[in-house]
């Protein structure tokens, strides 16, 4: 504590300017917000499964949260369990000791429901994709109806591709 405070009196307040980023994010987070009320009527709510992956899409889906793109004042909720969620995201590639789990989660959600693939594991396997431990990309186990891209995919474009879902 006391060389934190020593270095924060010689180096100063030192802040990062946030950038383009949270303008635009602001700019989409809007029309996301009236397309998540026009086709819901309230909240999008969804649950995050990790089915193997390096944790780099979950930093991301984590960053949407915090205080630049804050992505629950747009109406998008992070929920603990199945039974609340509109959609289910899936971040990794699909290990076999996690397939089945994956399907009891789907099960467990009420229809309608989404499936929505989050980063380049998810698609395919990925950089895994013929190890002996992974069944494979989720559309093997789930039928998927968004896949957002990147490894991992920037917050902004994961917004981004939300909106372009909720649109069509």
């Amino acid at each position: 504590m006391k060389n934190i405070f020593k270095n924060r009196m010689i180096k100063g307040m030192v802040t990062i300017p946030v950038g383009k980023d949270a303008d635009e994010a602001d700019k989409l987070g809007v029309e996301l917000k009236a397309r998540i009320q026009k086709r819901f009527g309230r909240s999008f709510h969804i649950r995050e499964v990790d089915t193997g992956s390096c944790n780099g899409c979950e930093s991301e889906i984590i960053a949407t949260t915090n205080p630049i793109y804050d992505i629950q004042r747009f109406g998008i909720d992070f929920v603990a369990s199945p039974r609340h969620a509109d959609a289910l995201l899936v971040t990794g590639p699909v290990s076999k000791n996690m397939a089945l789990a994956l399907r009891r989660t789907y099960d467990a959600m009420a229809e309608p429901k989404f499936v929505i693939t989050l980063g380049d594991c998810a698609l395919d396997g990925g950089a895994f994709k013929d190890s002996y431990y992974v069944a494979g990309g989720v559309k093997e186990i789930l039928p998927v109806d968004l896949h957002i891209p990147g490894c991992p995919p920037s917050p902004l474009a994961i917004i981004k591709s939300l909106l372009d879902f909720l649109s069509a």
